[in-house]
């Protein structure tokens, strides 16, 4: 286990782990700061959990933090009767946040596949006061330049579905390919951050306990984005996306904010998919500016 760089800032803030049912599904949720501060509730990337956005959280001191681990993935219970798709993800996120009795004003904070959950519920209905979406999947990952290796990720978590299950969790577990898919999304040149992206990814990349909603995951992370949602988001966003991005290039993040009604764009130099790790103060400065622009007097 490698310390975290953050680890300090964290440890000044206090935490709780809960355990709540939401329609069927038990959820697992972690609390961070005062109870009676401004709440900002954290919606996770594929694969990962709440661990991810604890960098951020730590950059933002001053919030009270509702952070859940998406069914089927870190410790929450997968979907019973459902399949893991962007409608069942967007309705368990409003049943949640009723669950856990948030009444008052909250803004909502979803990172990656994260921001096409809190797309898709915000369109259909959910009414945080305020959406930050952390590298936005802003274009078809099935279309484009990108489709040849989404397809052949596709075809990854397909043969994982349908080997053995030993050895389907072991193909989807397999630490070297893990390591690729960390290694490629790193873009900091610091050698000790980089070990500790790389940590965190072996420890919680692999974090669930059904291939099958892995893959309906995974499937609904490419068919869909967050320009399908885009039209219908009548709440200010805020995009903060990343310069050297390789799941959405620079350029649809750009054409992605005309989409919105009331969006701001913030680009990061120099950071890929991974601002949460890499640059979580750079992001935490422009996450503050934004909802304190729109802070109740």
């Amino acid at each position: 286990m490698i310390a975290s760089p953050y680890d300090e800032q964290l440890a000044r803030i206090p935490v709780s782990e809960h355990r709540v049912d939401v329609d069927g599904t038990e959820t697992a949720w972690w609390e961070y700061g005062p109870a009676d501060a401004p709440v900002l509730v954290l919606v996770h990337g594929f694969r990962g959990d709440h661990h991810g956005l604890e960098p951020v959280v730590a950059q933002l001191p001053g919030f009270r933090f509702i952070s859940p681990d998406l069914p089927g993935f870190g410790e929450s219970a997968t979907f019973a009767d459902r399949p893991h798709d962007i409608d069942a993800y967007a309705d368990w996120l409003a049943a949640f946040i009723d669950a856990v009795g948030i009444t008052g004003p909250y803004a909502l904070l979803g990172h990656s596949f994260g921001s096409i959950i809190s797309s898709a519920a915000v369109a259909r209905g959910l009414r945080p006061e305020r959406l930050v979406l952390v590298n936005p999947i802003g274009a078809p990952a099935l279309e484009g330049p990108r489709a040849i290796m989404t397809r052949l990720a596709v075809g990854y978590y397909r043969t994982a579905a349908a080997l053995p299950e030993k050895a389907g969790f072991a193909l989807l577990r397999n630490g070297a390919i893990v390591r690729v898919m960390s290694v490629t999304m790193a873009k900091t040149r610091s050698k000790s951050l980089r070990r500790w992206i790389h940590d965190q990814h072996d420890r919680y990349f692999s974090a669930f306990g059904d291939r099958d909603a892995v893959l309906e995951a995974f499937r609904a992370s490419v068919s869909h984005d967050v320009s399908e949602y885009a039209h219908d988001i009548d709440v200010p966003t805020l995009l903060v996306a990343a310069e050297r991005d390789d799941v959405t290039p620079i350029e649809a993040q750009h054409r992605l904010a005309t989409l919105f009604p009331d969006a701001t764009l913030e680009v990061i130099p120099e950071v890929g998919h991974l601002i949460h790790y890499e640059t979580p103060g750079d992001a935490a400065g422009r996450i503050l500016r934004f909802l304190r622009s729109g802070a109740r007097a």
